[in-house]
This record gives C-alpha cells, structure tokens and sequence, in this order.
C-alpha cells in the first residue's frame, strides 16, 4: 500500500494555461459577488 502512494506521487504536475475568456468569466463574477455578514448568517448577492 505504502509503495502505491509513493508511486503516485512522483507524477509530473502540468500548468494549466486558461484562456483569456475563462479569466475575464471569473474575475468578474468575484467583482460582481457581494458577501454581507449579518448575525453569524452570510447572504451572498451577485450584483449584475
């Protein structure tokens, strides 16, 4: 068992290249996103 998990962890890890329009989708979506703390209760709103 101990050899498997050595094993799988020799493994080349890739470099994700994202596409431009992945990167604009999630920035603006963190921009648009509002989290509001109110009496140990979070409400999320997106403000698009």
């Amino acid at each position: 068992m101990a050899k498997f998990y050595f094993m799988s962890s020799q493994r080349e890890e890739k470099q994700l290249v994202p596409r431009k329009d992945t990167v604009d989708l999630i920035l603006n979506y963190s921009k648009a996103l509002s989290v509001i703390d109110y009496k140990n209760m979070k409400f999320e709103a997106l403000l698009n």
